[in-house]
C-alpha cells in the first residue's frame, strides 16, 4: 500500500475547503487571546469534519482542540491562528496599502499556519476512517503565539500529556525541515508608581514613574555588554505617565521581552533585569512591581522526526509555482533590500540567487547561520517529541511581521504552499501511525535530551493566561 501518495491525493481531494479557511482567518485578523472569529472558524469546520471537539483549552476561551479516531498511537497536530497589530494591508499588491488605519494583519501567515495544520489532521483522519487503522489524530487550535505563550499554558494544563507525537509548520522563505534552534523568552512588565506633582512649583515634592523607567532602560542597555552574545533583550513603553510635560508623571509601565538560549539562562537574566528595575526605583525613590505576562521555553530538536520528516519533504518535492508566482514574488521583492535577501540565504549557508521562491528543498546537514527568536512550540518540544516543517509562503527575503508578508497572504503562492505542507505533515503522521519504531526512537530521543535537565515551566505558578494582554 502506497500509503504517502494515498494520504497526497487525500489532501488535493479536501485542500479547496482549508484554503477557503485560510483567507477567512486573513480577513479578520485578530491578535493575542482575542481571536473569537477566527477560533470559530475553525471550530465550524473541526464541527463540519466531525471531530470530538474540547473547547477552552487550559481556560483559554480561543483555545480548542478536535479529536478523531480509537485506541493507538496520538498524532498531534498544532495550528495556529492570531494576528498581528498594526499591519492593515491589501492582499495581492506590491506597495504599502493598509485596509485599516492602525488595523491588524496576519504579518507571520498564522491564518495559513492554522489551516494546513487543520487541513493535515483531516486528511489522517480521513486516511483512518478508509483503512480502519487504530490512532487518535489531535488538532490543536492555539491562539497567542506572538507573545501570549499560549502552548505553555496548554503544556501546563495537561494537554498534551498522552499525545505521541506532534508536528506543526510556520511560513518561511524557504521549503525545509525547521532545525534551527529557538531562544526561551520571558515578557515581563515593570510597573513604576511615584508622586505626582507640579513640574515647576514644587518638583521636589514628586517621584517620577517616568524617570524610573528611563533609569531602567539605560541600565539594561549597559547590560548588554555583559550577556551572551545569543541572548536578546528588547522593551516597549505601555505607560509614559501621560502627555504633560510640566506634571511630574506618578505611573509609568515598560514591557520587556528577555531572551535566552536556553531556560536556565533566561532565568538568570531576568532576574538581573529585575535587580536593574529595583535600582531604578531605588534612585528615584518609587514603589516597582515585577508582573510577568508570559514565558517559553526553548525548542528541544528531535533527530528521528527530523529525519523522517526530511524523506517525506523530499520524496514529495517543493511547492508547484508558476510563473505568475514568480512575477508576484519578484515584486514583492522588488520592495526589500539585498540585506533581507541576502540575511536568509546566509542563515540556510547558501549563497544568495536570481530565484524569487523556493523551489527545492534545503539540505537537513546544511551549515545553517540561524536567525534566532521565539516561539512557544518549544513547551510542546519539551514533553512531546515535535518536528516543524518550514514552508515557502513568501516570496524569498521578506522579513516576517511587515506588510509585505500580509499583502501575500492570500496569493496563489502561498495557498500552494500550505497544501504542499499540509502533505509532508499528514505524510509524516501517517509514517508514525505505520511505523511504531519510529514513535519509539522519537521518544527515546525526547527522553536522552531531558535527562539531565528535566522541564520545568517557565510560567510561575501563580501566572494565570494574560486574557487582557492586548488591552494593556
Amino acid at each position: 500500500m502506497d500509503n504517502r501518495s494515498d494520504i497526497w491525493r487525500g489532501v488535493d481531494a479536501i485542500k479547496a475547503r482549508f484554503i477557503d479557511l485560510s483567507d477567512k482567518v486573513w480577513a479578520t485578523p485578530e491578535v493575542c487571546y482575542t481571536e473569537a472569529r477566527s477560533c470559530a472558524e475553525h471550530l465550524a469546520e473541526l464541527r463540519h469534519q466531525g471531530f470530538r471537539i474540547t473547547e477552552n483549552v487550559a481556560g483559554i476561551p480561543t483555545a480548542v482542540m478536535g479529536e478523531w479516531g480509537e485506541g493507538g498511537p496520538v498524532i498531534a497536530f498544532l495550528g495556529e491562528y492570531d494576528a498581528l497589530p498594526g499591519l492593515s494591508q491589501e492582499a495581492g499588491v506590491a506597495e504599502h496599502r493598509p485596509m485599516e488605519t492602525a488595523g491588524h494583519g496576519h504579518g507571520c501567515g498564522h491564518n495559513l499556519l492554522g489551516s494546513a495544520a487543520l487541513l493535515a489532521a483531516t486528511a489522517v483522519k480521513d486516511w483512518l476512517a478508509e483503512h480502519k487503522v487504530s490512532g487518535r489524530v489531535r488538532y490543536f487550535g492555539c491562539p497567542a503565539e506572538e507573545g501570549g505563550a499560549a502552548k505553555a499554558f496548554m503544556v501546563r494544563s495537561g494537554a498534551f500529556t498522552d499525545a505521541d507525537i506532534a508536528i506543526t509548520w510556520h511560513p518561511h522563505s524557504f521549503w525545509e525541515v525547521a532545525v534551527t534552534p529557538s531562544l526561551a523568552n520571558t515578557r515581563a512588565d515593570f510597573i513604576f508608581t511615584g508622586r505626582t506633582s507640579h513640574a515647576a512649583a514644587s518638583p521636589h515634592l514628586g517621584r517620577s514613574a517616568l524617570d524610573a523607567v528611563e533609569l531602567m532602560n539605560v541600565g539594561v542597555n549597559y547590560m548588554r555588554e555583559h550577556m551572551p552574545s545569543d541572548a536578546r533583550i528588547h522593551y516597549a513603553l505601555l505607560d509614559t505617565g501621560g502627555i504633560a510635560p510640566n506634571v511630574v508623571q506618578a505611573h509609568a509601565r515598560v514591557r520587556y521581552s528577555i531572551r535566552a538560549r536556553d531556560l536556565p539562562g533566561m532565568n538568570e537574566l531576568v532576574a538581573r533585569v529585575h535587580k536593574i528595575a529595583q535600582g531604578a526605583a531605588l534612585m528615584t525613590e518609587t514603589r516597582m512591581e515585577m508582573r510577568v505576562i508570559s514565558a517559553v521555553s526553548n525548542v528541544l530538536a528531535n533527530t528521528p522526526l527530523e529525519q523522517a520528516l526530511y524523506r517525506v519533504m523530499e520524496e514529495l518535492g517543493p511547492p508547484p509555482f508558476d510563473d505568475a508566482d514568480r512575477d508576484f514574488a519578484a515584486k514583492i521583492q522588488a520592495t526589500l533590500t539585498e540585506q533581507d535577501i541576502a540575511a536568509v540565504y546566509h542563515a540556510i549557508g547558501m549563497e544568495p540567487s536570481e530565484r524569487p521562491l523556493a523551489d527545492f528543498l534545503v539540505p537537513l546537514d546544511a551549515k545553517r547561520n540561524p536567525l534566532i527568536g521565539s516561539t512557544d512550540v518549544g513547551d510542546v518540544s519539551w514533553v512531546v517529541p515535535t518536528v516543524q516543517v518550514h514552508g515557502p509562503t513568501v516570496a524569498i527575503g521578506t522579513p516576517f511581521h511587515t506588510w509585505q508578508v500580509v499583502a501575500q497572504g492570500k496569493s496563489p503562492a502561498a495557498h500552494k504552499a500550505m497544501v504542499q505542507v499540509a502533505k509532508a505533515m499528514a505524510g509524516l503522521g501517517i509514517k508514525a501511525l505505520t511505523e511504531p519504531e519510529l514513535i519509539a526512537a522519537a521518544k527515546a530521543d525526547l527522553k536522552k535530551r531531558t535527562a539531565r535537565t528535566p522541564y520545568v515551566s517557565p510560567l510561575p505558578d501563580d501566572v494565570a493566561p494574560p486574557l487582557d494582554m492586548s488591552l494593556a
